[in-house]
C-alpha cells in the first residue's frame, strides 16, 4: 500500500515530465539491494525518481511512460566505483596504453610503434606491470632508449607509484648518479650508482615538468573519453580520487552543460584543500558533480615496495617502504573537520594504515563534535586499507573509518604479495570479510586505470578472490572473500553512504533516484567463474538511459 500511495502521488504531480525520465521497467530479475525485499519484477520511474517497486505493475501508469523490457537481463541499483581516477581512465584511451603487455619485449614493441606513429614531442604512457613478465624485472632506461632512441619517454607503472623514464628524460630533468632521492621517494640505481630509469613515489615529481601540458580542449577530450568508457561498463557514478583541483570548474561546467552522463564525487588533490575548506562542500547540476573530500597520501604501493610496513619487506629486507607524510598532517585534518570536508587518505602498508588511524584519532579528539558541521558523522576514509595488522581492525570499527578497498588488487597482487610480505602478514591482507563482519563500511572500487575498471571483474574478485584464470594459491586467505549480498552493497549502498547520499542512492526503493545498472548476466546467481563475462546492457542515471548496448 505504501508503494501504491507513493506512486499515485508521484504520477498525479509529475505526469507532464519528460518521457526520457519516465519508465516502466520489467522483463527480468530486479535486485533491489533492500534487506527483506531483495527482488522485484517491476520498477516505475517518474521524473527520474523511483515511484514504484513491486511484483506486478500497478494501475494508473500514464501511457507516456517508456516501457523498457529487460528481455531476461538483470537490473541492479546503480553500480558506483568507489575509487577511480577519471582523468587517468580517459588518458588511457588517448595515450600509449601498456596494459596487458606480457613481457618487456611486448611493452617495448608497443612503445616503438607509438614512437613511429607519433614522431614529435615526449611520449607518455602507462599500464605496464612486471609481476607476470618472464623477465621478472622493472623497465629500465636502456629498454626505453632502444625502443625510442633519443626520445623523452615517461611510462607509468600500472599502480601509478613508479615511472620508467628514458636517458633523454633523465638528462632533461637533471637526474644523474649524484642526485639524491627525495624524501618519500627513491631513484633506483644500479651497482655502479647510475640511475636505472625507475623513479618511485615522490621521485616521480622530478620529471613532472617534462609532462606535456594539456589545454582545456584536451582536458575535455580526456574527461569525455573517461565518461564514455565508464558509462559503457555500467557504472552510474564514481568517486574521483585525486581529482585535480584545477579541473573541478571544468567538470562542473560539463555537468551544467549535460556532458557528465554519470555521477562524480570528487576527492581533490591537496593543493585544493584550503580553498575547499574555505568554500565548504560544492555541488552542481542537481548533485551530478559533488566536491566534498580531499585525498592525501600516507605511503606508496606494495608492488614498487613503497607501501610502509612495520617490518622489512620479506623479499628486500633493506627497506620498510616509504611514508609520504607524518603527523604534520594533523592540523590539516582538524581544518577539514571544522569545514565539513571529508578526509580520504591513501594507505596500503600496515604502518601506513596504523599511522593514518592514529592521526585521525588525534584530529577527532582535538575538534569536538560541536565544532564540526557534520557533528559526529564525519565518514572519514582510508583508501586501499590493503595490509593491516588484525589488531588494528578495531580502529575502523570504533573511530569509525570507512575502508575503501579494491577487490581486483587482491587477484592481481596474489602473484607477488606473498613474496613481498611473507605468510604471517597475509592474515591482515585484503581483509574485506573480516572488516565487513565487524560492521565496517567497506566501499568497493577499482582504482582504474591501475586496474581495468570493469564492475563485473570487481564483483568477481570480491566473491571469488581468484585471478581471472581461477588461480588462488594455498596461502591466499580464501575466507576473506565476501558473499554476493555483501559484494552488492560494496558497489551500491556503501559507496552511497560514504558520499553522504544513502537517502538518495544505493538501493531500489521508492523516492530514491533512478540510477540502475543492467547486466546481461545475473551476478547473484550465475557460477562465480562466469561473472567476469557479464556486460552492461543499460546504464541509467536519474531515469535517463546514458548507455545502451548494441543489439
Amino acid at each position: 500500500m505504501r508503494f501504491r500511495l507513493a506512486l499515485t502521488a508521484a504520477l498525479s504531480a509529475l505526469a507532464t515530465t519528460a518521457a526520457a525520465q519516465d519508465l516502466v521497467i520489467s522483463g527480468g530479475t530486479i535486485h533491489t539491494g533492500v534487506d527483506g525485499a531483495p527482488t522485484a519484477a517491476v520498477v516505475v520511474v517518474t521524473d527520474g525518481r523511483i515511484a514504484f517497486v513491486g511484483a506486478t505493475e500497478p494501475a494508473g501508469v500514464p501511457a507516456g511512460h517508456r516501457r523498457l523490457d529487460l528481455k531476461g537481463a538483470t537490473l541492479f541499483p546503480g553500480f558506483t566505483d568507489g575509487h577511480a581516477h577519471l582523468d587517468g581512465i580517459g588518458a588511457r584511451e588517448l595515450t600509449l596504453n601498456l596494459e596487458g603487455s606480457a613481457s618487456v619485449a611486448e611493452a617495448m614493441d608497443r612503445l616503438s610503434a607509438w614512437a613511429a606513429a607519433n614522431p614529435e614531442g615526449p611520449i607518455v604512457g602507462r599500464g605496464w606491470i612486471e609481476t607476470h613478465w618472464p623477465e621478472a624485472r622493472f623497465l629500465t632506461r636502456q629498454d626505453l632508449d632502444a625502443a625510442a632512441p633519443g626520445r623523452i619517454v615517461l611510462l607509468g607503472r600500472a599502480d601509478g607509484h613508479a615511472v620508467a623514464v628514458s636517458s633523454a628524460a633523465l638528462a632533461a630533468a637533471g637526474i644523474d648518479a649524484a642526485t639524491v632521492s627525495p624524501e618519500g621517494g627513491e631513484i633506483l640505481k644500479d651497482a655502479g650508482g647510475t640511475p636505472t630509469g625507475l623513479l618511485v613515489d615522490a621521485a616521480e615529481t622530478l620529471v613532472a615538468g617534462l609532462m606535456p601540458r594539456a589545454d582545456e580542449a584536451q582536458l575535455r577530450r580526456t574527461y569525455d573519453a573517461g565518461f564514455r568508457v565508464y558509462a559503457a561498463y555500467g557504472w552510474t557514478g564514481l568517486h574521483f580520487m585525486s581529482a585535480p583541483w584545477k579541473d573541478v570548474p571544468l567538470l562542473e561546467r560539463m555537468a551544467r552543460e549535460g556532458a557528465a552522463p554519470i555521477r562524480v564525487y570528487n576527492s581533490v588533490t591537496p593543493d585544493g584543500a584550503e580553498a575547499l575548506f574555505a568554500s565548504g562542500p560544492r555541488s552542481v547540476a542537481d548533485g551530478r558533480i559533488i566536491t566534498r573530500a580531499v585525498k592525501f597520501y600516507a605511503d606508496g604501493a606494495l608492488g614498487s615496495r613503497g607501501a610502509a610496513l612495520f617490518e622489512p619487506y620479506a623479499d628486500r629486507p633493506d627497506t620498510t617502504g616509504l611514508m609520504q607524510m607524518g603527523d604534520e598532517i594533523v592540523p590539516v585534518y582538524e581544518r577539514a573537520l571544522r569545514s565539513g570536508i571529508q578526509a580520504a587518505t591513501h594507505a596500503i602498508g600496515d604502518r601506513g594504515n596504523a599511522s593514518v588511524a592514529s592521526w585521525y584519532a588525534t584530529a577527532l579528539d582535538q575538534v569536538p563534535a560541536s565544532e564540526r558541521p557534520n557533528g559526529a558523522d564525519v565518514r572519514w576514509r582510508i583508501e586501499h586499507a590493503q595490509i593491516l595488522r588484525p589488531s588494528d581492525y578495531g580502529d575502523f570499527q570504533t573511530l569509525p573509518i570507512v575502508a575503501s578497498m579494491q577487490p581486483s588488487h587482491a587477484i592481481g597482487d596474489l602473484h607477488f604479495a606473498p613474496a613481498r610480505l611473507g605468510d604471517a602478514r597475509l592474515d591482515g591482507a585484503y581483509a574485506w570479510n573480516s572488516l565487513s563482519d565487524l560492521g565496517v563500511i567497506v566501499v568497493g572500487g577499482s582504482d582504474a586505470p591501475v586496474e581495468r575498471g570493469d564492475p563485473a571483474i570487481e564483483f568477481y574478485a570480491a566473491v571469488g578472490r581468484r585471478d581471472l584464470a581461477g588461480f588462488q594459491g594455498p596461502d591466499w586467505r580464501a575466507g576473506e572473500a565476501v558473499d554476493r549480498a555483501t559484494a552488492l552493497k560494496m558497489f551500491t549502498l556503501w559507496p552511497a553512504w560514504a558520499s553522504f547520499r544513502e537517502d538518495e542512492l544505493g538501493t531500489i526503493e521508492v523516492g530514491k533516484r533512478a540510477d540502475f545498472t543492467v547486466f546481461d548476466l545475473d551476478l547473484m546467481t550465475v557460477p562465480i567463474a562466469d561473472i567476469p563475462r557479464a556486460k552492461a546492457v543499460y546504464t541509467i542515471v536519474d531515469g535517463v538511459v546514458v548507455y545502451q548496448a548494441a543489439d
